[in-house]
């Protein structure tokens, strides 16, 4: 693998997160007015979960929260080196965690599923699966190869 395969999965999980700020964005605009996002394919489940008591979390909106989360992960596909491998899996485990918790109070608590909640739990899931490929195949990669313009030695035959 050369590391231009790297840059392209930081550019893919940087597209993710830039998606993700979006409908986390549009979420918690959508319901500052006390409104809700419009479900593209019709019915109230985008409202009845904006109007559940689930929708905030410790009085901060769950959006709120999806819009900082996404940023970190965009700051970490960013970040090059093993910092910002390790950041991005630890945060897109931990937000997809959240995203499936979420989603289990949609369909077994709330009964109602909002298709912009949905859909951050699907990028987050991606997420998830770009920053596993990119810590498991380039890991450790700057203690294996000597950094840009360092110097090597050239072994020597001493006979």
């Amino acid at each position: 693998m050369s590391l231009s395969d790297e840059r392209t999965l930081r550019l893919a999980a940087a597209a993710l997160s830039a998606i993700g700020i979006g409908i986390a964005t549009y979420i918690a605009i959508a319901e500052s007015g006390g409104g809700s996002p419009v479900c593209l394919a019709g019915g109230h489940g985008c409202q009845t979960v904006a109007d559940s008591s689930y929708s905030h979390l410790l009085g901060i909106n769950v959006a709120a929260i999806g819009i900082a989360g996404y940023v970190a992960l965009l700051a970490a596909a960013l970040w090059p080196g093993d910092w910002g491998r390790v950041g991005g899996l630890t945060l897109a485990l931990i937000g997809l965690g959240f995203s499936l918790y979420l989603t289990y109070l949609e369909l077994f608590v709330i009964e109602a599923v909002c298709q912009w909640c949905v859909a951050s739990a699907v990028v987050m899931a991606l997420l998830l699966i770009v920053n596993l490929i990119r810590a498991l195949r380039f890991g450790g990669s700057e203690l294996a190869a000597p950094a840009p313009g360092a110097l090597r030695e050239e072994p020597t035959l001493r006979g």
